[in-house]
């Protein structure tokens, strides 16, 4: 779990499922072992044990929602972040077409899964606005109205901001979308999973993995090998290879904040606006008879930017400016959005290997994506023909977005020559406050020190293991990011979030990899 903040959805109720097993059987080999235990390992491994198949889910951390599930706004919507209109240019307007009836679809089935398994989860179906705010606004909700009319979405219809203050032009109300507690639906979720004899492992971290052997396996940190038939990695990020799929994906930081207001003051339904970086908003229970209005967005690439903490602030503020009413502060936190180039996750066989299938790219729709792939894996891991596979296949070179693609990795690479070139964020390992990390240029390398409550320093190679990036403190979380590709690692080097699957290295194992003797410095600071 990251460090510094906590969400609404990260409550007592996900500690209540437990692990099938304290460590995982090495004599099981399942039909598919998924790897990843949030809305998507856990929908994918429900949907496999629907059609009869044996399945083993694993994830590095010890309690459920650890991970961007539970942190997510938990928007259920068939209106694209990326928009329609970006997603027919870039691929066409079947694909377009096909990416709302797979989303609405998603948002279907997550009712019927509430409906069966008995999940209490404050399920709501509720409309979405799309509100054109900002300079822009006005062209690109009409730009999104002719596609979605080309289209024949009939779900769709003109209107004016249903909110005073939040644009005052036109609007998309989009029907039957939804809302819901992520915590308790994943919560439900997994003791479904579990009661219909899928086997849960919390808190093993994977370190390797074979996709091109019969059967595949993979290898934990503590040492233990599992074998499967079929392998899902269903991590958001493409823990398994570093290029194929990760040169098309792109890290960005989000927040959100919680705040009370009483029933009434505004309709209950999804809202999002068509600035940049834009804005979301919808209600949830207290559990007091009132609400809270949850306000999220100022989104910006992950570790570039200077304090995290001033955005969330101004998060906040914008959304004090428009609901004049709301209350007190509630929770306040942040989590990480994978974009792919085109707006569309990664769901199907990975590139290359046959018994290795990956779910990665939230695309800011991790609730429906997760759900999507839970479908469509279930389908093509048992033989099954699926009408969306194209659409979110892997293998996929949406021609139209290769500008886009452009543009993503030339940030990556300026981003890795200016932190290489760059000197230390302070003068020295004493200048670091308690509580707070720094990066330091040590010889021809970098460091990452971390101060802990106590007041004693943490060293650790400041390089991503993943590409080698320079990972950077995140005041507001209290860990580090790699502004690449989107690595998160806790303020002593634990890998929180992939595609790195290894931790920052120790002093002792960066200097023998890198032949660099001096390291007395960084030794005595970690004493």
């Amino acid at each position: 779990m990251m460090q510094g903040t906590r969400s609404l959805w990260q409550e007592s109720i996900l500690d209540s499922v437990q692990p099938t097993e304290a460590e995982p059987d090495s004599n099981f080999v399942p039909d598919a072992l998924i790897v990843g235990a949030g809305i998507t390992g856990l929908t994918i491994a429900y949907e496999l044990l629907r059609r009869g198949l044996s399945v083993a889910v694993i994830d590095k951390e010890p309690k459920l929602g650890r991970g961007m599930t539970g942190r997510t706004t938990a928007h259920l919507s068939s209106a694209l972040d990326d928009r329609f209109t970006a997603l027919a240019r870039h691929r066409s307007d079947a694909v377009a077409r096909t990416a709302f009836d797979a989303h609405q679809a998603a948002i279907e089935r997550i009712a019927e899964i509430v409906r069966d398994e008995s999940i209490d989860c404050d399920l709501r179906r509720v409309d979405g606005y799309l509100i054109g705010a900002g300079e822009d606004g006005p062209k690109t909700i009409d730009d999104e109205w002719s596609t979605t009319q080309r289209l024949g979405l009939a779900r769709v219809q003109t209107c004016k901001s249903p909110i005073a203050g939040w644009g005052s032009g036109p609007a998309l109300r989009f029907a039957a979308q939804g809302r819901f507690h992520a915590g308790k639906y994943l919560t439900g979720l997994a003791r479904a999973v579990v009661a219909r004899g899928g086997r849960l492992w919390l808190g093993h971290q994977v370190v390797e993995l074979g996709a091109t052997d019969d059967p595949v396996w993979l290898e934990t940190a503590a040492g233990a090998r599992l074998k499967a038939r079929n392998l899902v990695i269903a991590t958001n990020a493409p823990i398994h290879e570093r290029f194929k799929l990760q040169t098309k994906l792109a890290p960005y930081r989000t927040y959100a904040v919680a705040l009370r207001i009483a029933a009434g003051v505004i309709g209950d339904a999804l809202y999002w606006d068509t600035c940049h970086p834009y804005r979301y908003v919808r209600l949830q229970e207290d559990g007091d008879g009132g609400f809270w209005l949850i306000a999220g967005g100022a989104d910006h690439k992950t570790g570039q930017v200077g304090d995290e903490r001033d955005c969330l602030q101004a998060m906040e503020n914008w959304a004090r400016s428009v609901f004049v009413q709301a209350g007190e502060t509630g929770p306040r936190w942040s989590g990480q959005v994978l974009e792919t180039i085109d707006g569309l996750a990664f769901i199907g066989k990975s590139p290359g290997d046959d018994k290795l299938w990956v779910a990665v790219g939230d695309s800011g729709m991790g609730m429906t994506h997760g759900t999507i792939a839970g479908m469509l894996l279930a389908d093509l891991i048992t033989g099954r023909e699926n009408k969306w596979a194209d659409a979110f296949d892997p293998a996929r070179k949406p021609v139209g977005a290769a500008g886009e693609w452009i543009r993503e990795n030339l940030n990556v690479a300026a981003q890795l020559a200016s932190d290489w070139l760059g000197g230390s964020d302070v003068e020295s390992m004493d200048k670091i406050p308690v509580g707070e990390g720094a990066v330091l240029r040590h010889d021809a390398t970098k460091i990452a020190v971390y101060r802990d409550g106590r007041g004693k320093l943490h060293v650790r190679s400041a390089v991503c293991p993943h590409l080698g990036c320079i990972v950077q403190w995140n005041r507001l979380e209290k860990g580090w990011d790699c502004p690449c590709h989107g690595s998160l690692f806790d303020p002593t080097g634990r890998v929180l979030n992939g595609p790195s699957r290894a931790p920052l290295a120790t002093v002792e194992d960066f200097a023998g990899a890198n032949g660099n003797p001096n390291t007395q410095e960084m030794k005595r600071a970690a004493e």
